[in-house]
């Protein structure tokens, strides 16, 4: 009866290993980072970045001055010319913050200029990944760069499909 419970226990075994799934972990923040084209791309957008800060840090000094001298001159103003240099003000103001936004917000100069430079490095690094995967016949490769996240998996690992047609769903 042992003899059977064992030869029972190695078939199960080596039927859950025939199933595991290849995997291994990766850093991408790491593999970007010895990369020189990545070190160059960083370097430029660090450069744009506090050049395009350092004009909107001027516009915000510019209005910043406007503001102090109205304060100063408001009570020698009349009701007419206080609503025109406060218009000029916040007008000012709008332009300083429009820029930044223009520069600064989602999908502004800064987004496309870093997909312009860093995406191809970044688009060179997932083949060479996906290269290896398949090569080495990883099923799933993990990147633990900002935290564990799905970098490459072999699609045939994907049901989705298979959810749907539980749900009644065909494609």
């Amino acid at each position: 009866m042992k003899k059977i419970f064992l030869g029972f226990a190695l078939v199960l075994l080596a039927a859950a290993g025939a199933q595991a799934q290849h995997y291994c972990i990766i850093d991408s923040k790491y593999i970007l980072d010895k990369l020189p084209d990545y070190k160059d791309a960083q370097t430029k957008l660090d450069a744009l970045s506090k050049a395009w800060q350092a004009d909107i840090d001027k516009q915000m000094d510019e209005v910043d001055k406007m503001y102090k001298a109205y304060q100063a001159e408001r009570a020698m103003l009349s009701d007419d010319m206080r609503k025109t240099r406060e218009d000029e003000i916040v007008q000012k103001e709008k332009a300083a913050k429009d820029l930044q936004k223009q520069r600064f917000g989602y999908e502004g100069d800064l987004f496309k200029k870093r997909q312009e430079l860093v995406k191809p490095i970044q688009d060179k690094v997932y083949n060479a990944v996906q290269k290896m995967a398949t090569g080495k016949s990883y099923d799933m490769i993990l990147d633990k760069a900002g935290g564990v996240t799905l970098f490459y998996a072999d699609p045939k690992l994907d049901k989705s499909d298979d959810v749907l047609k539980l749900l009644g769903i065909n494609k």
